[in-house]
């Protein structure tokens, strides 16, 4: 249940009461109409501005409408009090009888209050992490892993039917130069001294197994096998072996795919794929043949100084037309991005979503294009890109990883904090603001660490209801009971709080329209605050203590409260993707 979504029908219908609103109504537009939270809490539970988007079509004044507004809403027997504010906006208080009831749903519904159908089952594909398999991912994959999939778990709760997708880009390049990297580590595991790692090639320890297995399986065999032949072994091997990796430290951030798209798929019988979005936009007029201009800057691997096939994004919202086709006949590396969007497109989906580094800014306008020309606008694409993490231990910058050679691992800072951490404050900041990680801090145990401070919230929750239990034996297990116990309730600080819980499927709404699941992780610490608040009050005032030994009425209302409480806690710490605990020691 949507307190605010509630209250917006409501005054709907009240506005269609009034004779000037029946006689004007093809003139107004109630879809401007927002009812959301007074910026301070003192004003009321909800506000609104109708009165301030309608007034002008009536040829009123906002605060003659919002005046005639309030007297009808008045009439609602669950509004309390209502006062209008400035030019005409509306204050609304609530009875205490709705914030009963309101606890009662949030008791019914539990870990699901907040969920929503805004997304109509509509299908959407977030592309995240899609790291190049030629090594461990570093901490900025971590970042763009944790958003992306925040993100997947946000839209499905508010009604998506989402599919969580990673692109191996193993057609490249830089596949070649990761089997000479491999290659170079077999000769090695063969007894074979091999100096230092050329310049351009992988450096890293983490290719040593994938060494050694070669040599175990094929003993001196590759070695005497002609290039080509032992480098499609070898690249199939290491594509393996990476990936392998990249799966098993994704895990350790509780990080899980639903598909793990090849981009070999793309290039298979011939290309066929790629030949075919190609045609596919010939067909809709994006194709031509010509030559580019060299670019400004630093000019791409892909341009040629004759002519190609290009693809005519410029019509379509790009800075620049792009090659497809080289001179050569070989397809360009953005000739399978169109292919792989047409795919992604074929499957169905309405949606799509890429969650990208910082460094992948100049993408954005080309996968725009490409979007608006395969789906002719039939699908939107949204690109996030995730800002620098810089690591910190104590203040100091960390040092880099031995392991992979140049650079610190996500697996690196998982294992030393913990995967909860690491996931609560990678979304402690916006995706497209810098963020600066303290391992220190990541780890305290205080109010300044907010993962610790929302998950020490639920574990009190957990420990309200063990000495409930003590006082009151079965009494956590009768939830009907807390139900029919909620006119118990009434207290101005009990209040406050089934309000703060009452924003959650706004949140929610809100974070997911926007896509922003920072946001989720900002409202649970605001959450965690007023129930420790709260919680700290009992220590002076008994009489507001959760657990009330002499009346267990009064207890099982109050423990609805802790119950709705930890199932937003739950719930929102499901969507971040950490953990509640039951207790923290």
């Amino acid at each position: 249940m949507n307190l605010f979504a509630d209250f917006e029908a409501r005054i709907k219908n009240a506005l269609e009461t009034l004779d000037i609103v029946k006689e004007n109504r093809s003139e107004l537009n109630f879809g401007r109409i927002v009812v959301e939270a007074p910026r301070d809490a003192s004003h009321g539970d909800a506000a609104t501005n109708a009165a301030m988007v309608l007034a002008k079509p009536l040829g009123l004044q906002p605060r003659v409408l919002a005046d005639l507004l309030g007297e009808k809403l008045k009439q609602d027997a669950d509004v309390a009090e209502v006062s209008v504010a400035g030019p005409g906006f509306l204050n609304i208080r609530l009875s205490v009888g709705y914030w009963q009831r309101l606890l009662a749903v949030m008791m019914a519904e539990g870990v699901d209050f907040g969920r929503s159908n805004l997304g109509s089952g509509q299908k959407v594909n977030v592309e995240y992490v899609s790291a190049n398999p030629t090594g461990p991912m570093h901490v900025g994959h971590c970042r763009g892993a944790v958003v992306g999939d925040a993100l997947a778990n946000l839209l499905g709760f508010a009604g998506y039917d989402v599919t969580k997708e990673y692109y191996i880009n193993d057609a490249g390049s830089q596949i070649d130069v990761l089997a000479r990297s491999v290659f170079i580590r077999y000769r090695e595991a063969l007894g074979e001294s091999v100096g230092a790692i050329p310049a351009g090639l992988y450096p890293g320890d983490y290719l040593k197994p994938v060494g050694e297995a070669l040599a175990r399986d094929y003993g001196v065999k590759l070695h005497t096998m002609p290039e080509e032949e032992w480098m499609a072994i070898v690249k199939e091997r290491a594509i393996d072996a990476m990936m392998a990796m990249i799966r098993e430290d994704l895990a350790a951030l509780n990080v899980h795919h639903d598909l793990f798209f090849s981009e070999r798929q793309l290039h298979a019988d011939g290309g066929a794929a790629i030949r075919t979005a190609i045609n596919d936009l010939t067909f809709k007029g994006h194709v031509y043949r010509g030559a580019l201009p060299p670019p400004k800057g630093q000019v791409p691997e892909d341009w040629e100084d004759r002519e190609q096939t290009l693809f005519r994004s410029t019509e379509v919202g790009d800075d620049i037309d792009r090659p497809l086709i080289k001179s050569d006949g070989s397809y360009t590396y953005f000739a399978a991005d169109v292919a792989y969007f047409k795919n992604k497109f074929d499957r169905g989906f309405s949606q799509m979503i890429y969650v990208l580094g910082a460094d992948h800014g100049g993408y954005v306008k080309r996968l725009e294009a490409v979007a608006r020309a395969v789906s002719e606008g039939a699908s939107k694409l949204t690109v996030l890109l995730c800002q620098l993490v810089k690591l910190y231990r104590d203040g100091e910058p960390v040092k880099m990883s031995k392991r992979s050679g140049d650079f610190v691992t996500l697996r690196d800072v998982v294992d030393e904090v913990g995967r909860d951490p690491v996931r609560f404050m990678m979304l402690y900041r916006k995706n497209s603001e810098p963020l600066d990680f303290d391992f220190a801090k990541v780890t305290e145990q205080s109010k300044d660490n907010p993962v610790f401070y929302v998950q020490y919230a639920h574990a009190r929750c957990m420990s309200i209801f063990r000495q409930a239990e003590e006082a009151f034996a079965g009494v956590t297990a009768d939830l009907a009971a807390m139900k029919d116990a909620v006119s118990e309730i009434g207290d101005p600080a009990e209040l406050q709080l089934i309000a703060k819980l009452a924003e959650y499927p706004r949140i929610v709404e809100a974070a997911a329209q926007s896509m922003e699941p920072h946001r989720i992780a900002f409202y649970l610490y605001d959450l965690a605050s007023s129930f420790h608040a709260h919680w700290n009050k009992g220590k002076d005032q008994p009489e507001l203590r959760f657990v009330n030994d002499k009346n267990r009425q009064l207890t099982l209302a109050r423990l609805g409260l802790v119950h709705a409480v930890a199932s937003v806690l739950k719930s929102g710490l499901a969507i971040t993707g950490t953990d509640a605990p039951e207790e923290m020691r």
